[in-house]
């Protein structure tokens, strides 16, 4: 007796005992539809119809998943050239995959892949000249359902799959500095003696405005020193009484616009470029601002740094001289058919996947990913475009589906 047919009898023995939950599949009723937990002998879901069975087994070891069903006469393997067979997988979004097949060697092999995720509810129909038989069963893995007041608790988050522009960034230090054009060294005209200051440091002035007052040594005349531009008075050398001569009175800076100095190494150099945008953050995160890249230094460091300079706004003065800066430089943009947030992706079965919502169904895609710009990636196969995905806390949904076991059995 062979071990086909021994599981027969034993599916026998217990219709016979009239056990109250049978570990068979029956076929389909008027009632309503079977499921099934029981193994084949090769591994599979069995379904019965009296003496006649069908056995649905996924074979994925090397190649692309394919569905395998050997079918059985009171326990005995039916050539597969007898048997006329149909399986429709129902997915979720309303897609059907209908499979038909092909005998080879003891079982009959879909002529298409069965694509990921093996998750659905499926349709058997088969025939054979002496036997029939139809069954409904599901089939589910990396599928979770929640209700609505979860959703929202949980802080589940959804966007679409739509095309996207990836911007390439390279993250760069830099220091700022105040652009050079725009600093000014008073001095006095002529030589004599200070008889008033006008101004103190820290005080904005206007370009021709008065700054100190001077006696011309020479001719006794006062004279007045006035500020060549406008900004700050940063510095201030003399005070009332003293004598100017050829010393620098003030310093006056005008901060409204200022330089950042990035420090670029060969790798960053190769991809910089004269008018590249950069956004400019502190260290703290504080303040962003955009800005252009308007000097590539020709030149390199001792310690193999290059300077890029990037021209910034700075009418708030939140960037001051001396403050150490961060910058992400864009040096390339490409666009994608379909891309999804770098936070939605997550693993299952070793595999990168984002889950798919329907409804208040949430059901893993397996994902080929291409390249990321830090925000979005790309998706080359594995989600329908317009899909609704989960980008904000899917690690929930991950730890919801595995808790009840992540198996992979068909």
């Amino acid at each position: 007796m062979n071990l086909i047919k021994s599981i027969f009898i034993l599916l026998n023995l217990f219709i016979g005992l009239a056990v109250t939950q049978p570990t068979y599949a029956s076929a389909e009723s008027s009632h309503g539809h079977s499921e099934t937990d029981v193994n084949g002998p090769n591994g599979g879901t069995l379904l019965t119809e009296g003496d006649f069975a069908v056995e649905i087994t996924i074979f994925e070891s090397g190649i692309s998943p394919e569905m395998r069903v050997y079918a059985y006469s009171g326990g005995e393997l039916i050539n597969p050239a007898q048997v006329e067979l149909e399986v429709v997988l129902h997915r979720l979004g309303k897609v059907n995959d209908t499979l038909n097949f092909t005998p080879e060697d003891d079982y009959l092999v879909s002529n298409s892949p069965v694509t990921e995720p093996h998750s659905y509810e499926v349709s058997v129909s088969a025939s054979t000249q002496h036997n029939r038989g139809e069954w409904h069963y599901e089939s589910f893995e990396g599928r979770t359902t929640l209700p609505d007041r979860i959703i929202e608790e949980a802080g589940i988050q959804v966007e679409r799959a739509v095309p996207r522009t990836l911007k390439f960034k390279d993250r760069l230090f830099g220091v700022v500095a105040p652009v050079s054009g725009q600093m000014a060294s008073v001095t006095a005209t002529y030589r004599g003696t200070v008889s008033d200051v006008l101004v103190t440091v820290g005080e904005q002035v206007a370009e021709g405005q008065t700054l100190a007052r001077v006696i011309n040594a020479g001719s006794g005349a006062s004279y007045e020193v006035v500020s060549p531009i406008a900004g700050e008075v940063t510095e201030r050398f003399i005070t009332a009484g003293e004598v100017a001569n050829q010393q620098v009175l003030f310093e006056i800076v005008d901060l409204s616009s200022v330089w950042v100095e990035l420090s670029a190494f060969p790798e960053n150099i190769e991809k910089l470029k004269v008018g590249l945008q950069a956004e400019v953050f502190d260290l703290h995160q504080h303040e962003r601002v955009s800005g252009e890249i308007i000097y590539i230094a020709p030149v390199m460091t001792g310690g193999h740094i290059a300077r890029a300079r990037v021209l910034i706004d700075n009418d708030h003065g939140h960037w001051r001289p001396g403050m150490h800066v961060q910058a992400d430089v864009t040096t390339g943009e490409r666009n994608v058919a379909l891309a999804v947030n770098v936070d939605a992706v997550q693993t299952f079965r070793d595999r990168q996947v984002v889950f798919a919502q329907y409804g208040n169904t949430f059901e893993v895609r397996m994902l080929e990913l291409g390249d990321s710009d830090g925000a979005y990636i790309e998706v080359k196969d594995g989600l329908a475009p317009n899909t609704p995905y989960v980008y904000g806390n899917s690690y929930l949904l991950k730890a919801d589906v595995l808790k009840d076991g992540a198996s992979h059995d068909h």
